[in-house]
């Protein structure tokens, strides 16, 4: 399996990411579960419009994600951990069509998400992937340009 392969494989078995945003010179993480276009070059997320994220969001599109494999490779198996870090560009959306296929896509993936996605004060949006790095254990690392 190539390396961009072994890379979406990772974003497409896991369906939770820490999105770094920035405002003002100053980090936020924030714990977000998202789906996958079905080639891994857009995630889809969903979040309330009066949140520190969504504010940082439109004002700084450029963020950063961390999706990695803790859940599954601890214990004697932490050695073999991968972690993958996502530059991608921020992007609303307008579309009502895309929006809903967007909203179906993520409950299917995260049923919890219902209440949030229902709301009208929830905001859908996309992280458009630029580039990827994956670390492989302690000091495998591999970068890829997507876009």
């Amino acid at each position: 399996m190539d390396m961009l392969n072994k890379m979406k494989e990772l974003v497409r078995n896991q369906s939770v990411c820490v999105l770094a945003t920035v405002s003002g010179g100053h980090p936020h993480c924030s714990l977000m579960s998202y789906a996958a276009d079905g080639d891994c070059r857009e995630l889809y997320m969903v979040t309330f419009r009066n949140t520190k994220k969504y504010r940082n969001l439109t004002e700084n599109p450029s963020v950063s994600l961390l999706i990695d494999s803790r859940d599954v490779d601890r214990g004697a198996k932490r050695h073999q951990a991968r972690a993958l870090t996502v530059t991608g560009l921020f992007g609303g959306v307008g579309d009502r069509q895309k929006q809903d296929a967007m909203k179906a896509q993520l409950l299917e993936r995260h049923p919890h998400l219902k209440d949030l996605a229902d709301d009208p004060d929830a905001e859908f949006f996309t992280v458009r992937i630029k580039s990827m790095q994956l670390l492989e254990g302690v000091a495998e690392s591999s970068f890829v340009t997507v876009d």
